[in-house]
């Protein structure tokens, strides 16, 4: 178990604004509506209140300051090795045990490579927020995987979709070489993608169709901290505040990502009609 205790950096943010704009802080409160004696308060770090927080990160966001998005690469220049964790409720510590099961690569700690990553599995969420972490892969059991048939089956199995092929030696395999890693480095699947996969271990699409369709969603790759020991090589570094705006823009991006695995879905199935089939693969 490792403690985060990470909190939103909002005076340095105001700060920065302050300088970029070339403005005062009774300017900034102008503009923002929150009041002299809460930005007062802000300078000596004490904490605000959450509508304050969303004024001034509304405000940052819709005047073209992508202060999350700059700090990524900011940080990334600073520390090199850097992941990204999205947070429905925000985080105090970070466990294994009572993990949820039924994740990609089962039970686990969940982190993308990008900023943007994070977001797009959380922006639906009004409390949510995103945390940056140092991490080092030193002295751990690494499994990889790429966009492939190996990827998809390990992914149809923890999401309870392989019941009937469990026992399948193929299907063994993989399932113990997780479970005997450290932390697995994948390519990402979201729920548009795991309704690709569905449809292959249902049998209405084929693993060139599935495949093909699924290397549309270019999200990056993941890495799941899967044991405790792992934990230890991930340092906490901040806390990102996600504005209603910037929220939106993200969930029209996923809206045009989705058509776009649709249409790819559509074209794969005209391209690839030989292809073998889940049962023809685990048989």
């Amino acid at each position: 178990m490792i403690k985060v205790n990470c909190e939103y950096n909002i005076k340095e943010d105001i700060d920065f604004i302050l300088e970029s704009e070339k403005m005062n802080i009774l300017e900034f409160s102008e503009k923002t509506k929150v009041s002299r004696t809460t930005l007062d308060s802000i300078s000596k770090n004490t904490k605000p209140r959450d509508d304050v927080y969303e004024k001034i990160y509304s405000y940052a966001y819709e005047n073209k300051y992508r202060i999350n998005s700059v700090k990524e690469d900011l940080i990334k220049e600073k520390y090199q090795n850097v992941l990204f964790h999205g947070s429905k409720k925000g985080l105090s510590e970070i466990t294994i045990i009572g993990a949820r099961e039924n994740c990609d690569f089962g039970k686990g700690f969940y982190l993308g490579e990008t900023y943007s990553q994070a977001l797009s599995f959380v922006c639906e969420m009004d409390k949510s927020s995103v945390y940056s972490f140092k991490y080092t892969l030193e002295n751990l059991n690494i499994k990889r995987f790429q966009c492939d048939l190996e990827w998809m089956i390990a992914i149809c199995y923890y999401r309870g979709k392989l019941r009937d092929y469990s026992s399948n030696p193929i299907v063994d395999k993989i399932v113990t070489e997780i479970e005997m890693a450290d932390v697995v480095i994948a390519p990402i699947a979201d729920n548009k993608m795991f309704y690709v996969m569905a449809q292959f271990i249902d049998g209405e699409i084929n693993a060139d169709v599935a495949l093909h369709s699924l290397s549309a969603s270019k999200l990056g790759f993941q890495f799941v901290f899967k044991t405790e020991k792992s934990l230890n090589n991930l340092v906490p570094i901040e806390k990102y505040y996600i504005s209603l705006p910037e929220r939106e823009d993200c969930r029209k991006l996923l809206n045009d990502r989705s058509y776009e695995i649709d249409t790819k879905l559509k074209l794969a199935k005209r391209e690839f009609r030989a292809g073998l089939y889940i049962e023809e693969i685990l048989k």
